[in-house]
């Protein structure tokens, strides 16, 4: 069967793109994996790791954010996301850094249904993600 296709865009770049042999990403309804041949898909995107599988067998750790996943019946992929990160380009001690202020800021709003509630849980999510993902490729370097 053919190779998936697959392009990772942010608004400020092209993250990622080639074939691959499978891609992982976590979506609102849980993490999927799109093998070829998968039926066409559109979802949204939930903060945590993606792994996309090239056809030498490496895996690719990316930290990704919200966003669109589209599978297309060609074996395309494309996912539109708010920020994406190849695990490599994370660093460690700004992460924690970030992820500790986020856990500040959601201990400060003290209504739970306020706007900046949420706001403060997506970026502590992102934080988080992005720190698993940091954690990871560090042990595989």
């Amino acid at each position: 069967m053919k190779n998936l296709t697959y392009k990772i865009i942010t608004p400020e770049r092209v993250v990622l793109e080639g074939e691959a042999t499978s891609l992982s990403v976590m979506t609102e309804d849980g993490e999927i994996t799109v093998l070829p041949g998968h039926i066409p898909l559109a979802s949204l995107l939930k903060a945590g790791e993606m792994r996309v599988r090239t056809l030498e067998g490496k895996e690719e750790l990316l930290a990704v954010s919200t966003g669109l996943l589209e599978v297309k019946k060609n074996n395309q992929i494309v996912i539109l996301a708010n920020t994406a990160e190849r695990s490599e380009e994370l660093e460690l001690e700004k992460i924690e850094t970030a992820k500790r202020l986020a856990e500040e800021a959601l201990k400060n709003i003290r209504n739970r249904e306020d706007v900046s509630f949420a706001s403060a849980a997506a970026h502590l999510e992102r934080e988080l993600a992005r720190y698993r993902v940091a954690v990871k490729g560090q042990r595989r370097r």
